[in-house]
């Protein structure tokens, strides 16, 4: 039985193959999650505007305390590569267990929040039958926030260990499983009743059980990750791997939140010019979304690739697997943007019913945002990986601060300053992001690039 001690292959070529090896499911697995909540808003809204401004507002109340938390299970990844890399499970169990500790407590203070979540959306100045929808929604969604997050915790386990192709696996598992019995229950499909929004709560919380289930059911089953006994004893607490996990978490918790809420206020601007406008650019950030999941798993990747080459201290690993991710998510990001360039209003019009009154004007103004957002993914991609390979060196707050001067007195002041002072309206929004998004991207690969030089003369 043995651990990952040996010397590894360095040459360039396994570097890339592990690199695809490991990202390839990750990439899957994050598009598979956003296929899960397309899939709810397509079929939400057949019910009607009001039931799919329901669904848009209270997803986006789950999303952000429910990315706050992640920042825990993605503290999760780098302690158990290092100890996976030094050659030791019980650090690895340690870090795992104690990692779901954390999101069970987290999740259990969050409950008043949602169960208040009707008033604090009026207090927002909500409309009150959205609201109502919305609030009905929540208390029951809110059930599946901690098996999310376990389940996030576990994928750091099986990533870790070079085991990413099962959580692929489940996630299209539940993709399927979801879109069958939200059509059935939220629309009264197949003799099942009409549960309407409610339906896709009670299924987004069943899914999100079932997925955490399946996870547990194969590290159970496999010898080489039942060995980590993550279940025998759970309930003995180890101090020292909790407060890692919280130091190392709350600071990527702060800067996915800076993130989340970055463009949620440039929404907010963005609604301030005008209803068009708004609409255009939502279709812009859903295709920005639906590019960014590929340098999101990569960076996943690299979190687990440096990891386990520093917890071997192994310096030329570290520096190879780096540049191997690196160089995948630029060429990737090119070609992403490359298409967004060439084809803009064609990918905009998959979201729109080009027989709308306003579908002409929207496709007109979403144009240009398609453009930039082409632009936007290389800058995007190049910060979120290097966040993902200082995460492998365990370095979380520098970067923290480091992210919230990009995005918020960088990117948001941009984004006031193009759009209303510089009278570029919507576009000088979405530049706004991409010099807020330039500056992480430069500041974080900076900070990657010093310490692993630091490190050159300890570690050769």
């Amino acid at each position: 039985m043995h651990m990952a001690t040996h010397r590894a292959d360095n040459s360039w070529r396994a570097h890339f193959r592990a690199t695809f090896a490991l990202g390839v499911p990750l990439i899957g697995a994050q598009l598979a999650q956003l296929g899960i909540h397309t899939t709810d808003v397509v079929i939400v809204g057949r019910l009607g505007a009001v039931s799919l401004a329901a669904l848009v507002l209270s997803s986006q109340f789950f999303f952000t305390l429910f990315i706050f938390g992640s920042g825990f299970a993605n503290a999760v990844m780098p302690m158990v590569a290092q100890a996976y890399g030094r050659g030791d499970p019980v650090a690895v169990r340690r870090a795992v267990r104690m990692g779901m500790w954390v999101v069970l407590i987290y999740s259990a203070l969050m409950v008043p929040i949602f169960y208040n979540a009707e008033s604090i959306l009026l207090y927002a100045g909500q409309k009150p039958e959205v609201a109502a929808l919305a609030g009905g929604y929540l208390k029951i969604v809110q059930w599946g926030m901690a098996p999310a997050l376990l389940f996030m915790t576990l994928r750091g386990l099986v990533s870790a260990v070079g085991r990413a192709g099962v959580v692929l696996y489940v996630t299209i598992t539940i993709l399927s499983i979801n879109a069958f019995f939200a059509y059935a229950l939220v629309l009264g499909r197949f003799g099942f009743p009409a549960l309407g929004i409610e339906g896709a709560a009670i299924v987004s919380v069943a899914v999100n059980i079932l997925s955490f289930l399946l996870l547990t059911a194969y590290i159970q089953w496999r010898p080489e990750m039942r060995r980590y006994e993550l279940f025998v004893r759970f309930w003995r607490p180890d101090w020292p791997a909790f407060r890692e996990v919280v130091h190392l978490g709350l600071p990527i918790s702060f800067t996915l939140l800076a993130e989340v809420s970055l463009f949620t206020g440039a929404s907010l601007l963005m609604g301030n010019i005008g209803t068009l406008e708004l609409a255009a650019h939502g279709i812009a950030l859903q295709l920005a979304s639906i590019a960014f999941m590929i340098p999101l798993g990569l960076a996943q990747a690299g979190t687990v690739r440096v990891g386990v080459a520093h917890g071997r201290a192994d310096h030329l690993a570290v520096v190879r697997a780096s540049l191997a991710v690196l160089a995948v998510a630029v060429v990737i990001s090119i070609g992403g943007g490359l298409l967004f360039a060439s084809m803009p209003t064609t990918l905009a019009a998959i979201f729109l019913d080009e027989a709308g009154k306003d579908s002409a004007a929207v496709l007109a103004i979403a144009g240009p945002f398609v453009v930039i957002a082409g632009i936007f993914q290389l800058v995007d991609g190049l910060q979120a990986i290097a966040a993902g390979l200082l995460r492998g060196l365990k370095d979380t707050r520098i970067p923290m601060v480091m992210a919230l001067i990009s995005y918020w007195p960088i990117g948001f002041f941009c984004a006031w300053l193009f759009a209303f002072p510089g009278g570029f309206g919507g576009v000088g929004i979405w530049f706004g992001f991409v010099a807020g998004l330039a500056a992480a991207a430069i500041l974080l690969n900076w900070r990657f690039y010093l310490l692993v030089r630091q490190e050159i003369p300890t570690r050769s």
